[in-house]
């Protein structure tokens, strides 16, 4: 089942890339560095009935558009760390796989209900 859900959302990023241009390191990085928790700050904002993480989001990522000098070179570089973390956790009887699919997949399904359930 890990593979299965391995491959889609793989395949589903790299769908992504291919339609928008990018790598695939670089959509990894901006679903999950920025999508992801711009849309939990914005989901907070709503929780706590006001505008400052989403505005204070976004004057980040105005900082990091202007200084980042190439972002093909810093997804790759940051991915190979999202990597290694990943690979971390071979450690205690993981693998790459298993610990993508439940940091980067379920992680974040629990985090969007977890905040849903205090917007609902």
């Amino acid at each position: 089942m890990n593979n299965f859900i391995f491959k889609i959302v793989k395949n589903f990023l790299s769908h992504l890339g291919r339609k928008t241009g990018l790598t695939y390191t670089e959509i990894n990085i901006l679903v999950y560095y920025f999508l992801i928790p711009f849309s939990w700050l914005v989901l907070l904002d709503i929780i706590f009935d006001f505008h400052y993480l989403k505005i204070a989001f976004v004057f980040y990522c105005l900082g990091f558009t202007v200084g980042c000098r190439n972002f093909r070179t810093y997804s790759d570089w940051l991915f190979d760390k999202s990597v290694t973390f990943l690979n971390d956790f071979n450690k205690l009887g993981s693998n790459y796989v298993i610990s993508s699919v439940w940091i980067c997949v379920f992680i974040p399904i629990v985090i969007y209900g977890v905040l849903l359930y205090f917007i609902l």
